[in-house]
This record gives C-alpha cells, structure tokens and sequence, in this order.
C-alpha cells in the first residue's frame, strides 16, 4: 500500500479524534503510515528537538495545554523556558499536541487534520471525518 520511497509517520494518539482522522487521511491516500503511539513509547529530548524544529515550532507551541496537566504543572506561565517545557514533555507525553506526521515533504502539527495533505504526493479521492464532515479535496479554485 504504501511506497517505500515515500515513507509516512504519524505520532498518534488513538484517543483523540484529530489524530484518528488524520490517520485515516493517510490510509484513504493509499499509504500505510508507521504509526507511533507515543504515550506507550514516550518521548526522547533529542525526539522532541529534532520534530520541533523540523515543524518550526517552539515547545510550547507544540505543547497541549487542553486535556494535559500543563496548567497544573506550571507551565502556561510566560517565564516557563523552552528548556522546563521540553523535560516537562519527555516525563509527561500527553503534554505534546498531535498528531506529528513526518514524510519527505516535511513535519507538521497536523491540526486541523487537513494539513496532512500537505505531507502526502497524492490524495485520496474523496474523505469524510469520523463526524461526518465532508473534506473537499477539490482543490483551490
């Protein structure tokens, strides 16, 4: 299903539905990602650099403040560093937003789930969210 020259990964969350979407986004494509459930395996400081700075974000645009203790940790307040950020995303995955897909074309925080498209050579021909949402793939006019 899916090419070998084009390889696709996706940081999942099988609890979110950004993250299933998008996994399905990438199925209807034609691809079969690797996928990383990444609250199982966790997260490396050099993991999290490395997708960071691929995606041009900062960690604390990268991280989740709904529905992860980034709050109580402390770490909404401006005078938070990049540095307490990051060790706070490897000893708490849940803090970091999702999904990551990484392919040839780049890494993005793929929210909304559309942005995946932007990672993939091809299309699927048509897709509907899990909420019923028709996606339109038409293109821009």
């Amino acid at each position: 299903m899916c090419a070998p020259d084009f390889p696709v990964v996706i940081y999942h969350n099988p609890s979110c539905g950004t993250s299933r979407n998008v996994l399905a986004m990438i199925r209807a494509a034609g691809y079969e990602p690797t996928v990383i459930e990444y609250l199982q395996t966790g997260w490396t400081h050099d993991q999290l650099r490395d997708l960071a700075s691929a995606a041009g974000l900062t960690f604390r645009q990268l991280m989740r403040t709904r529905g992860a203790p980034a709050e109580e940790l402390g770490l909404t307040a401006d005078d938070v560093s990049e540095a307490e950020i990051l060790d706070a995303m490897v000893a708490h995955p849940i803090l970091v937003n999702r999904p990551l897909v990484v392919t040839q074309r780049g890494v993005k925080l793929c929210r909304p789930s559309e942005v995946v498209f932007d990672l993939l050579d091809r299309l699927p021909s048509s897709f509907t969210k899990e909420d019923g949402e028709v996606v339109d793939l038409s293109g821009p006019p």
